[in-house]
């Protein structure tokens, strides 16, 4: 049996840190969204995959592993030109929750909090 997975399709691209946002783009993912997160490479990536007590091997912590199951993820620094043109390239092929419903369209993309 196979299993239609209601946001198959949607490509929404998130910055994000600790629980709240990456809990709830985890669940976008399930529900067959393709999430990509955006790092920040300045800082090493997401604080998160430092966090205590456990770590997975010499990598992540099992926190981060966790809250980006299912996600793609890609380490930027919005201030250097061509990781910013990769950024708009992102976002230029991308729909949010809020654009897939049709709502809180902005000029220069999609918010969502």
């Amino acid at each position: 049996m196979t299993s239609v997975r209601p946001l198959s399709g949607v490509r929404t691209v998130t910055f994000e840190r600790f629980a709240a946002g990456p809990y709830g783009s985890m669940l976008l993912a399930n529900l067959g969204a393709e999430v990509i997160k955006v790092e920040n490479r300045a800082a090493g990536g997401d604080l998160s995959r430092f966090a205590a007590p456990d770590k997975v091997g010499d990598a992540d912590s099992t926190c981060f592993e966790y809250f980006n199951l299912g996600k793609r993820s890609v380490a930027l620094d919005l201030a250097q030109a061509s990781d910013r043109a990769r950024f708009e390239r992102l976002v230029a092929t991308s729909i949010g929750p809020q654009r897939a419903c049709g709502s809180l369209r902005r000029p220069r993309g999609f918010y969502s909090s």
